[in-house]
């Protein structure tokens, strides 16, 4: 029975592990859909976020000032992708792919240059398991709790900040319309271009945040592609969403289940790619019979000006 419980304890622990990173580029993902940007150039933000993290803490000496770096990486290159979309009116799908190659391509010549390597940074001190004082002791998901990063108390306040401000505040409202109705928004005295660039830049913030957790928690220095595509999984699950945060949260620890699952299932003779590919079938499935929930904001990928 103890051995029941120990590994449903370590399922826990392993999805809630997986499915941060999807959950914060997810919750990003959901901002940018919101004001109408389609969010496709998660991977690329995840991807600079994860190299200017590690390089933050290296050059500083602080995870802390790092995960800032990251923050304000994949700010800046989602800027890239908001400019040429919303100023010049550049496809969405197509710009975000050119920041996906942008982030897997400029991060390798970066750890070329810097590093002179061909794959790895530096390792840099990881972040530690956060746990408060006698969180253990909690009876079953006492252990499940006390074997989290500090992340895991981020992406709970992003959540739930990010839900209060798009349902609870005025601005909030704002930022939903401009991405259902850009016009009827700019009719009421809207600054559209200014909903569209914050809501990009969130998703980049968010993103980065991801990525920093993937270099700095969960491996201790950068890989070249280390995202693996879980900026392409964190746009499934923001879709599978209808692009809300609590909803993103989710479909963020649904997927992380399927990749826990993979990691717990390794040493068992099972193929590992059937449970990677169940959520992806389920998805699939789901757009397929054209489920009405899975419809995003009625704006989004169209262009308007304001000017």
């Amino acid at each position: 029975m103890n051995e029941i419980i120990a590994f449903i304890q370590l399922a826990f622990t392993s999805t809630l592990r997986m499915s941060l990173p999807i959950i914060l580029a997810a919750v990003g993902c959901a901002f940018s859909m919101r004001v109408g940007v389609v969010a496709f150039g998660c991977e690329g933000m995840m991807l600079m976020g994860a190299f200017c993290g590690v390089l933050g803490a290296i050059q500083t000496g602080s995870n802390v000032i790092g995960v800032l770096y990251a923050i304000a990486g994949g700010t800046l290159i989602s800027l890239l992708h908001a400019v040429l979309h919303v100023k010049h009116k550049v496809d969405g799908t197509l710009s975000g792919v050119c920041i996906n190659l942008l982030g897997l391509s400029l991060t390798e010549l970066l750890v070329k240059v810097i590093w002179d390597s061909n794959q790895y940074s530096p390792a840099i001190t990881p972040f530690a398991v956060f746990s408060l004082k006698g969180m253990e002791r909690i009876p079953f998901i006492g252990p499940i709790l006390a074997s989290q990063y500090v992340f895991f108390y981020i992406t709970i306040l992003v959540v739930i900040v990010s839900h209060i401000f798009m349902y609870r505040t005025k601005y909030g409202l704002r930022m939903r319309m401009v991405g259902d109705n850009p016009r009827a928004a700019y009719s009421l005295g809207i600054n559209t271009v200014a909903y569209k660039y914050f809501g990009v830049g969130m998703c980049g913030a968010l993103s980065g945040l991801a990525g920093a957790y993937l270099s700095m928690a969960m491996l201790s220095c950068f890989q070249t592609n280390i995202t693996s595509g879980r900026g392409y999984i964190a746009m499934v699950a923001c879709n599978l969403s209808r692009s809300t945060p609590l909803g993103a949260a989710l479909s963020g620890i649904f997927f992380g289940f399927f990749n826990a699952l993979q990691t717990m299932f390794q040493s068992v003779d099972f193929p590992s790619q059937i449970l990677m590919a169940m959520p992806y079938v389920f998805t699939l499935l789901a757009s397929l019979v054209h489920i009405k929930w899975l419809r995003g904001p009625a704006a989004v990928g169209m262009h308007y000006d304001d000017e």
